[in-house]
């Protein structure tokens, strides 16, 4: 029975996923749904693309180990980011008319900076994208025995076959309808289980104190630390071509900034869930139950205490989630090598430009199962994919957008250096996580180089000024 509901979700999430395709005609179509998204559409796809394998796995072990100061990233610095793509960017980047968000590097600093960019931008989605395989395979292999790398390939083949025919009309109808599923299936989850351990007011009160608390040392490593988690994914993801995309999509200004807004509240919200299932199910699943890899606590408390109908239920929630993240997270690097890297090769030609837009999603979807496939766990995957857009592309995006930068060596520099530091840099070293010397490092160009230019114009505006006089 949970098997056959499952099979069933799933087809008829590839059946959407061809419905969709008929609205594809353009590249515009296939990125950014011809921007004709409702509030409705716009905020249902901002929300269950992040809402996601760490969510409900993820930050719900966390949550049961260290409390609130184990999610801050997830779900909190997510919230946060996408509060603040609402207020601070959604109007300035819907009023661009931007096809994607390597343009914006590209009309503000120039072609190099584009390429440079949209490499990065690639490069980051693909451990995020191979990190949803991994996790719906490892759903399929828990709900039917399956073997976990042929589940992996099953499902990754399912999300690559949507995704390619339907794009962003295909990512959006279907999260319409995966938001619904998730926020429905959730709470029902929470109030049978709870109603089972003396109801919902009663799994609220079981962390103890210190669960409540979001950070727990106030010395100058634990301010560190406190202040990296939040900046990771709550700056982080700001310059992604995911968040962009959804923002671009919308059918007006007003949708872009209010579903922006509307959905890092509910996301924040709906967040909660997962995280109490989590400390509930290590209480009452026995040590033996409870062994192995934490993220799958909440699984292992289904499976173990409720009956087949919930099980349906919960399985179909999470399965949306994952389907929607996995989806979001595929098509956003697809457009960006499609557009800003091949499309010098096939010039203005849109259908050719569509059909390599969806090339270029299959490609990214055959190297990210490549990826998955030599993975077991979530964790290790999506570690790093909000990083690069912290210590890469945020600064140059905030320097450009907010104080008019132009300079393409600064950009390019801040990019790199921004990057090598991050990777090279040895964890406490001056008591920094390597995320934020990175961060620091790319603040560096812009502090030293724009001044300069500063500097540059006054100088030669004064002498064009003395010779005129």
């Amino acid at each position: 029975m949970l098997i056959a509901g499952i099979v069933a979700y799933l087809l008829l999430t590839l059946v959407i996923g061809f419905i969709a395709a008929r609205r594809v005609k353009t590249v515009s179509d296939f990125a950014l749904a011809g921007k004709k998204l409702s509030f409705f559409m716009a905020s249902a796809t901002v929300f269950a693309t992040w809402f996601g394998s760490e969510t409900i796995l993820g930050s719900s072990a966390e949550f049961a180990k260290h409390g609130f100061s184990g999610v801050i990233e997830e779900p909190f610095g997510a919230a946060l980011c996408l509060i603040l793509v609402g207020l601070f960017f959604a109007r300035r980047l819907y009023r661009m008319n931007l096809n994607n968000l390597g343009e914006f590097y590209l009309q503000q600093y120039g072609v190099a900076t584009e390429i440079v960019s949209s490499v990065i931008m690639v490069f980051s989605y693909l451990s995020w994208v191979a990190a949803q395989f991994l996790a719906l395979g490892i759903v399929l292999n828990t709900v039917t025995g399956l073997d976990l790398k042929l589940a992996i390939v099953l499902m990754a083949l399912l999300v690559t076959l949507y995704t390619t025919v339907g794009g962003m009309w295909a990512v959006s109808m279907t999260d319409s309808i995966q938001m619904v599923v998730i926020i429905v299936g959730l709470i029902v989850v929470l109030v049978v289980v709870a109603a089972d351990h003396g109801g919902i007011a009663a799994v609220l009160a079981m962390p103890p104190q210190g669960h409540w608390q979001l950070m727990k040392t106030t010395d100058s490593v634990g301010i560190v630390a406190f202040i990296n988690a939040w900046a990771v994914i709550g700056l982080g993801s700001i310059p992604g071509q995911d968040v962009f995309q959804r923002v671009m999509s919308a059918r007006s200004e007003r949708v872009a900034v209010f579903s922006s807004i509307f959905s890092g509240f509910l996301y924040l919200s709906v967040a909660m869930i997962p995280l109490f299932l989590g400390y509930l199910a290590l209480r009452v699943l026995t040590p033996a139950e409870a062994a192995g890899d934490m993220q799958f606590l909440i699984p292992k408390l289904i499976l173990a205490k409720t009956g087949i109908a919930l099980q349906i239920i919960f399985f179909g929630a999470l399965l949306s989630a994952i389907l929607s993240t996995a989806s979001g997270a595929l098509l956003a690097p697809s457009v960006v090598l499609s557009e800003n890297l091949l499309r010098k090769l096939v010039g203005p030609d849109d259908r050719k430009l569509l059909r390599l837009s969806r090339a270029s999603t299959v490609l990214l979807a055959v190297i990210s199962l490549v990826i998955a496939l030599r993975y077991d766990k979530i964790t290790e995957l999506v570690s790093d994919s909000s990083a690069y857009g912290l210590v890469a592309l945020f600064v140059p995006l905030i320097a450009g957008m907010f104080f008019g930068a132009r300079n393409p060596i600064a950009a390019i520099t801040s990019t790199v250096g921004g990057t090598v530091v991050w990777k090279l840099w040895p964890e406490g070293l001056c008591q920094l996580t390597p995320q934020l010397a990175g961060f620091f490092a790319g603040l560096i160009p812009f502090l030293l180089l724009i001044p300069m230019s500063f500097t540059r114009r006054y100088i030669l505006g004064k002498k064009i000024q003395d010779l005129s006089n």
